[in-house]
Formats: C-alpha cells, structure tokens, sequence
C-alpha cells in the first residue's frame, strides 16, 4: 500500500493524495487501509516514515576523512540526485496537498505533522555529524543545515521547470558560498 502510494505521489498529480483513489490502484478497499493505518493521517505518516527509513542514516557519501569542500559537495550532490527521486517527488506532492500553516497540518494531521517534524532534528544531526571533527561553528552548521534543502529545492524546481540559468554553476556557487561562510 505504501509503495503505491509513493508510486501515484510522484507523478505529481493532485488528486493522488486521494486515499480512495490509491485504494483502487492496488485492488483494494478505503476500508482496508483504514484498517492498517487508521485514517489518512495515519496513511501519510507511515508512507513518510517509509520514506525516512529509505534514505537510511544521513549523511550519504561524506567521507570520514574528507575535506570540507568534499563534504558540503557531498551533501549538495545527494540531495540533487534525492530530489528527484519518487519517494521525494512523493513527498512534494504529498506535502503540497497538506495545510501550509503548522497549526492547521497539527491540528488536522497530527502523526503526519509529528513525522514531518522528526525529520529535521534528524538532518540537524546528521550535518553536525558530517562536520564535527573539523572544527565548524555549530550555530553555522545548524544555518546551512536549514539552507542546504531550501536552496535545494529552489535549484530543483529550476531544473524541472527549465531555466536559462547554468544549474552546475549554481550548484557549485552553493557549495563554495558554504564552504566559505563555515570556514569563516
């Protein structure tokens, strides 16, 4: 049920946050996946919990001993290759459809809320992980670490949509701007 899910999110298509609709997809009932899962809130917030547990422990492809530029491009890189992964195509679907304000997502999907929100103490973590034997400031890491998918999707979002710009150009401009403001 989860896999088609994310497999009818990531077309992007706004009428796949239907739970009805991803019933009938894999031959099933609404009743049978309320079963499982409880409600739709509680539909949403396993598939992204599934999602979570995916990616795996982050931070992917940061060598132990690599210098900081590799590890900022590191973390630039992968996220350029996530992004336009189902389950994170999934996920922008999934999130475009839920309320903007945190109040009315809290109020109206609160394991969803509650899973979305576990996910940044976790990347929090994952970029003091990635840089915590190289001496950099942690209030700097815990900017970029809230810079990094923001600036990620705006790159991404250039990409799907076309652009005149040179995405490697501002991709690598994201990577030195970061190197430089941590090794300030």
């Amino acid at each position: 049920m989860i896999r088609a899910a994310i497999t009818a999110l990531a077309t992007g298509d706004p009428n796949a946050v239907s739970g009805n609709r991803i019933a009938r997809e894999i031959g099933a009932t609404w009743g049978a996946i309320k079963y499982q899962f409880g409600d739709i809130d509680g539909f949403w917030a396993a598939v992204l919990r599934y999602t979570a547990d995916q990616r795996g422990d982050l931070p992917a492809g940061i060598k132990p001993d690599g210098t900081l530029p590799e590890r900022v491009r590191a973390l630039i890189d992968a996220m350029w290759v996530g992004l336009r992964l189902p389950p994170s195509l999934a996920i922008e679907t999934l999130r475009a459809a839920l309320p903007r304000a945190q109040a009315e997502l809290e109020r109206d999907y609160p394991r969803t809320a509650a899973e979305l929100a576990s996910w940044k103490p976790n990347w929090d973590k994952a970029c003091q992980r990635a840089f915590a034997d190289l001496g950099v400031d942690p209030v700097k890491v815990r900017q970029v670490a809230a810079l990094i998918p923001a600036a990620m999707r705006g790159i991404t979002s250039e990409r799907t949509l076309g652009t005149y710009g040179n995405l490697d150009d501002a991709r690598e401009g994201l990577v030195g701007a970061i190197v430089a403001y941590l090794a300030s």
